[in-house]
């Protein structure tokens, strides 16, 4: 048995889903958001004569999202661990239930707010100093009415979406929780979940032989996973029309807090400079003996000296992110140890899991819970130290009001890569040989890959799929051309012909997640910030560390651009903050092709 554990207590939190204690809580929680639904029905315009009913009503809301919010990671994290529960299931389909009571709430509330007018809001703000605290919550409130529909409507749409848009989204994690990929292991046939099969090897028939199974496997719900995309996007489209919304970014973007201009003049510079990477596709293909690399080649380790093994463990794994968090900040690092030593973690690999990893946060509690299945890899400890950033993030926020502890996702996914960037930075330095720094870089540059060209043939497709749905279903055919053609895209073309993933779309469950469209520029956004942030902490020196925590801070209080421009004085509507992050990626490649060099002619 290790130093640490690998599964997680959830026991500390609330008592156990079969227990009449858990039952008593959610009864309880129901009734109060059942009353307060009700109550914000009578909820006032926001005014100078009603400002004292606000005050009362605001803070009493605030324990009340706290406490769903605890309830449903609760639940979430019972249901991840143990995928086909169907107790777990079923608690989770009673919360989806009453979440329409939840959309109620915000809908009464934007309404009364958008009904103030400017001058009224604002004088009610400086009366009161209760909410003037929030003003930020509030004048978000405000501008999200934008986005509903009226009164009436806005409420029958969330009822409806419990057994239309939400269903759909809880129909993909069902099949695709239950979904066993059979692989060859040891010359026995085997079957895992989709999060167990890996494309990591060092053996490319191995990989190939997963890549292969997993898409068999994949083709066998494809129409079931065709049908939950067509209306889920299809859902969402109906309702923009009815806003008279023309463009189905807007809503993506304001759930981002983030300027078109920002969005824009990122991918313009990701797709102007990635085109590097493929001097990095073209090496690897080299050290791995293959023309060219193919979608299952991309996270395959490069090939080892004999006695070298790529394989550590999950106490070697927490050890290091640690020592190299102490070594950034001993806040960070003190953070990570009592996340890992309180059992805050599960990673234990074994069937029977959801797939994907996750944080979640009790507010209540000041505490996270981290989901992922460990697999003893390099990329398994970047994945851990990915979600100890989100953790931090979260821990960092603890003592704000609850109304300013909620983030945008692009803001969310800089703390998590910033986290995994500290650690690789790190093991590149302290790296023991030319070998070892390789690996390193081919790891980094991966992370470049994903970010950079994966995420963005997300982007594509789900562009095209919002552009195309608007004209009818599209069928499994369709939705793999429009992947293909994203991929393409993406990846300048650079993967072999028969190297590319078509039903990348029906494996991703981002697509598929009920809550937010576009679940994938916002870690474009996380990397390359995060990247920037390495790149520029020389220049803060000592004060970096404080920096940080005042961007982690303000993530929950402003808008995207006015975050980054207090805490680092950077304007994310040009390209210098890209450029700078995409500097390091072109370093990265230069570094990784010239140390490669020494391997291929070792006598030159």
């Amino acid at each position: 048995m290790g130093k640490y554990e690998l599964t997680w207590d959830l026991d500390a939190l609330l008592p156990h889903p079969r227990s009449e204690q858990f039952r008593g809580l959610f009864d309880q929680y129901r009734e109060e958001l059942k009353a307060t639904a009700e109550e914000s029905d009578r909820l006032p315009p926001l005014s100078r004569q009603s400002v004292r009913q606000w005050e009362d009503f605001v803070p009493r809301l605030s324990r009340l999202l706290a406490s769903s919010e605890d309830l449903h990671a609760f639940i979430g994290c019972h249901a991840a661990a143990d995928a086909e529960n169907k107790l777990y299931q079923q608690i989770e389909g009673q919360l989806a239930a009453v979440s329409p009571m939840r959309s109620q709430i915000f809908t009464n509330i934007e309404f009364a707010l958008k009904s103030a007018t400017d001058e009224e809001y604002a004088a009610c703000l400086a009366k009161s100093a209760e909410l003037r605290s929030l003003g930020f919550f509030l004048e978000e409130c405000r501008r999200n009415a934008a986005f509903r529909l009226p009164r009436d409507q806005e409420l029958l749409a969330a009822d409806l979406a419990v057994d239309g848009l939400v269903a759909w989204s809880r129909l993909y994690d069902r099949i695709s929780g239950s979904l066993r990929i059979e692989v060859m292991e040891r010359g026995e046939l085997v079957r895992k979940s989709p999060g167990q099969v890996t494309f990591d090897s060092p053996e490319r028939t191995v990989r190939q032989n997963n890549f292969h199974s997993s898409l068999k496997a994949w083709e066998g719900i494809a129409e079931t996973c065709a049908d939950a995309l067509n209306h889920i996007s299809g859902t969402r489209l109906v309702k923009y029309r009815r806003l008279g919304v023309r463009d189905h970014l807007d809503l993506p973007l304001r759930c981002n807090r983030l300027q078109r201009e920002t969005l824009e003049s990122m991918w313009s510079s990701v797709a102007a400079r990635r085109g590097c990477l493929k001097k990095y596709f073209a090496r690897k293909a080299e050290l791995l003996g293959v023309p060219r690399l193919a979608w299952y080649d991309l996270t395959a380790p490069l090939p080892r000296r004999p006695g070298e093994s790529g394989e550590l463990t999950y106490d070697t794994a927490c050890d290091t992110i640690v020592s190299t968090f102490n070594a950034f900040s001993p806040h960070l690092g003190e953070f990570a140890q009592r996340a890992i030593r309180e059992r805050w973690i599960e990673v234990e690999n074994r069937a029977g899991k959801r797939q994907g990893g996750f944080c979640t946060g009790f507010p209540t509690r000041q505490q996270s819970r981290i989901f992922m299945t460990f697999t003893n890899s390099a990329d398994s400890m970047s994945t851990l130290a990915h979600e100890l950033g989100h953790a931090y993030h979260s821990y960092v926020l603890r003592e704000e009001p609850y109304l300013l502890q909620d983030y945008p996702m692009n803001l969310a996914e800089t703390a998590s890569t910033f986290a995994e960037a500290v650690l690789a930075e790190h093991r590149l330095k302290t790296a023991s040989s030319t070998t070892v720094k390789l690996a390193l870089l081919d790891h980094m540059l991966s992370d470049a890959v994903a970010f950079l060209m994966n995420i963005h043939a997300r982007f594509l497709f789900e562009d095209q799929l919002h552009r195309r749905r608007g004209e009818g279903e599209l069928s499994v055919e369709d939705l793999n051309g429009l992947m293909l053609d994203a991929e393409r895209s993406a990846y300048h073309d650079a993967l072999d012909e028969d190297g590319w993933n078509p039903l990348f779309w029906a494996s991703k469950l981002h697509f598929y997640i009920g809550g937010l469209p576009f679940y994938n520029f916002p870690y474009t956004f996380g990397y390359l910030l995060s990247q920037a942030l390495v790149a520029i902490a020389p220049k803060f020196g000592d004060e970096f560390p404080e920096r940080y925590r005042k961007l982690l801070v303000l993530t929950g209080c402003r808008e995207t651009e006015s975050a980054i421009r207090e805490s680092l004085d950077y304007d994310t509507t040009g390209p210098d903050l890209w450029n700078v992050s995409l500097d390091v990626v072109e370093g990265r490649v230069s570094q990784f092709l010239e140390l490669s060099d020494t391997l291929l002619k070792p006598n030159s």
